[in-house]
């Protein structure tokens, strides 16, 4: 038990023998005392000296007790001031009026020294422990404010960094709903040099601070590997390490990943515990359903990890819906969640795209359902190749130490063509060389196109007729997924030649596989009708290419660039 504290103590009785007996007893117990004669000049005392406990008597000339407690308890304010009525009443409604005037307890007369000592004790107790509590409560207020401002900080850094990207494009429309200051949410949209368009939306575990602390990381690798050009296979085999090296093991994120191909008219998704996303056509109606087929990002190990991805043909127009499980999961006040049903009903009603994120919202308030998670929707429109205006990307220096004369070759076999995409690599090696950095995307289109088919069609031996519809094009791709994982023989090779030439240069690609070829002249020769999703790669090539040809029965492909 601490010390007892010598208090100030103001007595207000109105006898003169009942004044000086009682400050005779506070005085022997060691507290100093003040005397007042009436309710008026307890007050006044009372404000000029701030006594820490108040002996009051309830019937005084000129201002009553009760009177008085009311007052002194208003200045007092929020700090504890223990007021002990002093009464020889001993009706229950007179008591009643002392507790209900602002009184803490009351004694009644003739005073016992004994009783009023054990009073001021307790009174004392509970002013201590109301000052505790006061104090407590500041220091959490300034904590609290503290831990605002650090938020505010970190939060306009997270949104800088979140939001780098194009989510301001043309095609995207997005709402997002935090459960608290910081979004566990996470929605970034970049291109990629061949002015194809990345789009994650993840969902970290939980919400609030302690979910946007894997976000910044997240971003980093989203952005910096989209902007190099590597696909999506490669962003998240670097992404789902990160995330297992950095957060602790009952923290993960959910991620939806795609990759929009403007050129190719094609989406290729990975969906790792994200809600079912929905391929919508231009008028509303569900297409397809792009359903959750990994764990999310930072459980599995590298050796472990699912990087299989899935592509399907998206037309100009067709749009892709994501949200995030706060929607469905939100629930009513008999527990009931809102759910997928409710939502596939919101989607087959919805006439006007640009009303469909307030449909859902309207859909959820009527529900009334209550958000227990952070909320986001995401509308992305597919866009024509020529709709689509990426951003330039602004070189500081002056290129004059280019190089210009030099050669290299690369050629790929067995585990490094099943695990290893090389155009990103050889894309920004060619960005040291000046004259090409206006054609990045062109070449990233180019030598993609080119790896590809090489891998795809000579290596792996796919006929490129099966994407004729959307099911050939979904069992092109599963062909091509159980091909990569079987064995592999055979190589592609690339060889980079550049030249100078006048005041400019030249780059020659030639890329060259261990297939059997194909019919190029028939290739070409087909109308887009008979072709379907088939045979665009070469004719984007032969489009973005100063000079284009395949040799050797189409075993070998040469491209040259001049500037």
């Amino acid at each position: 038990m601490p010390a007892e504290q010598a208090l100030t103590v103001l007595v207000a009785e109105d006898g003169a023998a009942d004044r000086l007996l009682l400050a005779q007893i506070v005085r022997r117990q060691g507290h100093e005392v003040l005397t007042a004669e009436n309710g008026e000049q307890a007050v006044a005392l009372f404000a000029e000296r701030r006594p820490q406990l108040v002996l009051l008597d309830a019937l005084m000339p000129v201002m009553d007790g009760f009177e008085a407690a009311r007052r002194i308890k208003a200045l007092a304010g929020e700090a504890l001031v223990p007021i002990i009525f002093l009464t020889s009443l001993n009706e229950e409604q007179a008591l009643v009026r002392c507790l209900e005037a602002g009184g803490d307890d009351f004694m009644a007369k003739p005073y016992s020294a004994v009783i009023l000592g054990a009073k001021i004790r307790a009174m004392d107790r509970l002013r201590r422990l109301q000052a505790t509590v006061l104090e407590q409560r500041d220091q959490i207020t300034r904590h609290h404010h503290h831990l605002l401002n650090e938020q505010r900080v970190a939060k306009a850094v997270f949104d800088k960094v979140a939001h780098a990207g194009c989510l301001n494009a043309s095609n995207i429309r997005y709402l997002q709903s935090p459960y608290a200051l910081f979004n566990g949410d996470l929605l970034l949209a970049a291109f990629t040099p061949s002015g194809d368009m990345h789009v994650l939306l993840g969902d970290f575990t939980g919400h609030g601070l302690p979910a946007a602390v894997g976000a910044m990381p997240l971003a980093e690798v989203f952005y910096g590997m989209t902007a190099k050009g590597y696909g999506l296979v490669e962003t998240l085999r670097e992404m789902n390490a990160k995330l297992k090296r950095i957060l602790p093991v009952d923290m993960f994120c959910c991620a939806l990943l795609l990759n929009l191909s403007f050129q190719r008219a094609t989406v290729e998704v990975w969906n790792g515990g994200m809600p079912d996303g929905y391929r919508l056509s231009a008028a509303g109606e569900v297409l397809a359903v792009l359903p959750s087929r990994h764990l999310p990002l930072g459980i599995l190990s590298a050796e472990q990890f699912d990087d299989s991805t899935e592509v399907m043909p998206l037309a100009a127009g067709e749009r892709l819906f994501l949200l995030s499980d706060g929607v469905v999961d939100s629930a009513d006040a008999r527990e009931r969640l809102f759910g997928v049903q409710r939502l596939r009903e919101v989607l087959a009603s919805n006439r006007e795209p640009a009303c469909l994120f307030d449909e859902v919202m309207q859909a959820l308030a009527c529900f009334g359902g209550q958000a227990r998670d952070d909320i986001s929707l995401c509308d992305i429109r597919m866009l024509g190749p020529g709709q689509v205006v990426a951003p330039a990307v602004v070189y500081s220096d002056s290129g004059r130490s280019s190089p210009l004369d030099w050669s290299l070759r690369f050629e790929l076999r067995g585990e490094s063509l099943r695990r290893f995409n090389p155009v990103p690599y050889l894309v920004q090696l060619l960005q040291e060389i000046h004259g090409l950095r206006p054609s990045s995307g062109r070449l990233h289109n180019v030598l993609s196109e080119l790896y590809s088919n090489a891998l795809e069609h000579g290596v792996l031996g796919l006929n490129s007729r099966l994407k004729r519809d959307a099911q050939g094009f979904a069992e092109y791709y599963r062909q091509r997924a159980e091909r990569l994982a079987g064995p592999l023989a055979g190589f592609v090779s690339i060889d980079l030649r550049v030249e100078p030439q006048g005041g400019g240069g030249r780059l020659m690609i030639e890329v060259r596989d261990s297939g059997s070829g194909f019919d190029v002249a028939q290739v070409l020769a087909d109308s887009p009708a008979d072709r379907g999703f088939s045979g665009r790669g070469l004719s984007l090539v032969r489009r973005l290419g100063s000079q284009a040809r395949w040799l050797e029965g189409g075993r070998v492909a040469q491209v040259e660039f001049e500037w």
